[in-house]
């Protein structure tokens, strides 16, 4: 009977810490948001809240991108090139024409110019099976280069009329005397494509043929999955993905700058491994990435608060990444050894 109610309490436990650790990075993000609030009064607002969630709104989108990469076993760092890219190209093709194609128009063009740059990616990694992280690592000096030298080097401050309209809209807005709080309307489609995205991997063959090459390339190919297919269509997914966060960073910045969103990658890859997406492929979900950006918003959010240089953001991103990859590594040996205590015990 002791031995049910043991099962019982550990299956209870293991409910409330999910399948990729989301539990506890819930139960660390309530902590860090308690401490926070101990030791800045001013921290627990709704005015905080809402600048954080508007932190998030671009790093999100470039997560949702990684964590299929990632899930499927590889690694993308030409993402935040991308999204200048097709940002960039985007507002230059409205300048030089002379017109506003409208948000619809913006976005399809971006969205565009990301699908092909994502083709190219994946192309090259799916037909020559090449180390994704050495492929993106290539395409990422390619495309700018090929943005600065080709597209333009200018800083551009003056947006298209329906990119300006948008960038001071809010959502909600809760007047409180001089300390106003305002949440951005571009979190709706933010939310929106979290959702799309989590059904895609949990409700589509394509989102399970992902889970199922990060797992095992050839056991996924053995099990009837079109690998190549689904490796390419991944990197354009992704592609289209960081050009829709490029042009949601251009209308925020309220400019278009080719310079823009170098050094970003390692904030979002940190978010991705610390939402429980597992760096050897097959794990991870949107629940637990949506967690680790947020958690990281706050962590730069708060060292601001308690006043440590903004240089130590840096740092502190770094020693989470680590941490979230030790905290795999760790797992992974640990599960090798209960299988293998089970074949003993087996055989």
């Amino acid at each position: 009977m002791s031995d049910v109610l043991a099962r019982r309490k550990q299956i209870r436990l293991a409910d409330l810490r999910g399948a990729n650790n989301e539990g506890v990075l819930a139960l660390v993000l309530l902590v860090l948001v308690i401490g926070m609030a101990l030791i800045s009064p001013s921290f627990f607002t709704v005015g905080t809240l809402f600048s954080i969630l508007r932190g998030a709104i671009v790093p999100m989108v470039f997560a949702l991108g990684v964590l299929i990469v990632i899930i499927s076993g590889g690694i993308d760092v030409s993402f935040a090139a991308i999204a200048i890219f097709a940002g960039y190209t985007a507002v230059k093709v409205s300048e030089a024409g002379g017109f506003d194609p409208g948000l619809i128009g913006v976005f399809a063009i971006a969205c565009g110019i990301g699908a092909l740059l994502g083709l190219v990616n994946g192309a090259v990694i799916a037909r020559f099976r090449l180390s994704t992280l050495i492929v993106t690592l290539g395409t990422q000096g390619i495309f700018r280069g090929i943005l600065v030298a080709y597209i333009g080097s200018r800083y551009i401050a003056d947006l298209p009329g329906s990119m300006s309209a948008i960038s001071t809209a809010n959502v909600i807005t809760i007047r409180a005397g001089d300390n106003d709080a305002f949440l951005h309307v571009l979190v709706v489609p933010v939310i929106a494509l979290c959702v799309l995205v989590a059904w895609v991997l949990k409700r589509t063959m394509f989102g399970r043929g992902i889970y199922a090459i990060g797992g095992d390339p050839e056991a996924a190919r053995r099990a009837g999955f079109a690998v190549t297919r689904i490796q390419v269509a991944l990197y354009v997914l992704a592609g289209v993905l960081a050009a829709f966060a490029g042009v949601l960073h251009v209308i925020l910045g309220r400019n278009a700058n080719p310079q823009a969103l170098v050094g970003t990658e390692l904030d979002i890859i940190a978010a991705v491994v610390l939402g429980g997406a597992s760096i050897f492929g097959g794990r991870g979900s949107v629940l637990g990435t949506v967690l680790g950006v947020l958690l990281v918003q706050l962590i730069n959010n708060s060292l601001i608060l308690v006043g440590i240089p903004t240089a130590w953001q840096r740092a502190a991103v770094g020693v989470l990444l680590i941490v979230g990859v030790g905290i795999q590594a760790l797992s992974a040996k640990r599960q090798s050894k209960k299988v293998f205590v089970t074949e003993e015990t087996g055989a």
